[in-house]
């Protein structure tokens, strides 16, 4: 992980979020250092989503400021934030069906911000031998695994400095489940940052930095995951676990 003092990728700060005239989130600071991998922990409907989706400008907020490496850029549209080097793995996986594995890859790939084009199709092949058996399958000819694979290997084309995974093992069966976490890892250990959304208690203390626990749109509970493991009673009142 990079130094705290560094300037952060992201910095949020007082967001206040709503869908209609829903009140979802009610000032939530916000912020992930280059480097850090952070996890976003709550019980469904406790406005984790609607965070990431106010970081990225899907669904701004009615207040507040969104700041990306200190530049300004609250309202901006999701593609230019995206470009500042943020890739977004959604909870509906969102492929192209009608392209194949590697056409969903190849039309992603860019260089990152600063032109490092460490993630190829090569190496994401090798990340992900099941893609690579399956080159040539249409995306809609993919198991449900597969296709999270294949939206993983699509962001990391990108080749981002932070990466956010909203539930990227929800419904998977274990064994594609331990594989996504072990790529979670070599992308921590490449020194990419990460935001990750999922309900597995047990990784997300073993891989995070930092955990942010949301309930009710605020922020109830943040810090280290020694100090979060060492507190059970937290576990139960707001993760239900």
């Amino acid at each position: 992980m990079q130094p705290q003092t560094a300037r952060p990728i992201i910095e949020a700060q007082g967001l206040q979020t709503y869908y209609g005239d829903s009140h979802i989130l009610h000032g939530i600071n916000f912020s992930i250092a280059p480097g850090e991998t952070l996890s976003l922990m709550g019980r469904n409907g406790m406005g984790k989503t609607t965070l990431l989706r106010s970081l990225l400008g899907l669904t701004p907020p009615r207040q507040g400021t969104v700041k990306i490496y200190g530049r300004d850029m609250t309202g901006a549209p999701t593609h230019k934030i995206v470009r500042q080097g943020i890739a977004f793995v959604p909870e509906d996986r969102g492929i192209f069906p009608n392209l194949t594995v590697k056409e969903n890859l190849l039309m992603s790939a860019r260089p990152g911000p600063n032109g490092r084009m460490d993630w190829d199709l090569p190496r994401v092949l090798e990340t992900f031998p099941r893609l690579a058996q399956r080159i040539n399958n249409m995306g809609n000819h993919l198991s449900g695994g597969e296709q999270q694979m294949l939206t993983v290997g699509r962001a990391l084309m990108t080749n981002p400095e932070l990466l956010i995974l909203d539930e990227a093992t929800e419904g998977l069966a274990p064994l594609i489940r331990k594989e996504i976490w072990s790529v979670v890892r070599q992308i921590k250990q490449s020194g990419i940052a990460a935001v990750i959304v999922d309900k597995d208690l047990k990784a997300l203390l073993e891989l995070a930095d930092r955990n942010i626990i949301i309930s009710k749109g605020q922020i109830v509970y943040e810090g280290s995951s020694a100090d979060l493991a060492a507190n059970p009673e937290i576990h139960t009142q707001h993760l239900g676990v």
